[in-house]
């Protein structure tokens, strides 16, 4: 994918084709369902949402996408065991296009990310 100026995540969102777009929609889908309101941008040319600060970012790859923030230690000591097979950092989570989203894990990540940010106190 040549390097594009996205102003909206569906501007990124058509840059993909099949499945991959299925699969961002669907991560979309579920941030605006745990967090209503949500601010959608555009941050390091990825999608990327807003609540009381930075939330979450994802972006797509030809064998991933990718979850990510700069997750605390809370945050990964909490889903540590369910990340147990996907490829993980301090700041990302790979999960492969050819498995299925775990949607639920995901659902459960938003909310804790918003918690967090609730806590900071973030505008």
């Amino acid at each position: 994918m040549a390097k594009t100026d996205y102003q909206t995540i569906d501007q990124y969102h058509a840059a993909f084709s099949g499945d991959v777009v299925v699969r961002m929609e669907k991560i979309r889908s579920l941030i605006k369902a745990v967090v209503p309101g949500v601010e959608e941008c555009i941050s390091y040319q990825i999608p990327c949402f807003k609540y009381k600060g930075y939330l979450i970012y994802y972006a797509a790859f030809a064998k991933h996408i990718t979850l990510s923030h700069p997750f605390s230690q809370a945050f990964l000591d909490t889903f540590r065991e369910e990340l147990q097979g996907y490829k993980l950092s301090k700041a990302a989570i790979q999960f492969p296009n050819d498995q299925p989203l775990p949607e639920k894990m995901i659902k459960r990540m938003v909310v804790f990310r918003k918690k967090e940010n609730e806590l900071k106190g973030g505008k």
